[in-house]
């Protein structure tokens, strides 16, 4: 059976810290299947959190690292 790989991305001040974000991420494009951004949004309310599921199918340590060094940016990994 094969490991998927997911990485949980929590991003305070999400307007602030979203192109840092970015940035990485697009280093590593070709890694990532899946990205899902998950924040709380209503009439007039734009949460300034937020939370990113990526699955990666390759290079998951580097993309972590690179996003745990980025401010405002919290990733863990998660095996299944």
């Amino acid at each position: 059976m094969s490991v998927c790989n997911i990485i949980a991305v929590r991003i305070d001040h999400r307007v602030k810290n979203a192109i840092n974000f970015q940035n990485v991420i697009t280093e590593f494009g070709c890694s990532i299947r899946v990205r899902l951004g998950i924040h709380e949004a209503d009439e007039g309310v734009c949460a300034s959190d937020g939370l990113i599921i990526l699955q990666v199918i390759s290079k998951e340590k580097e993309l972590l690292e690179n996003l745990n060094n980025t401010p405002g940016i919290t990733a863990k990994l998660i095996e299944i």
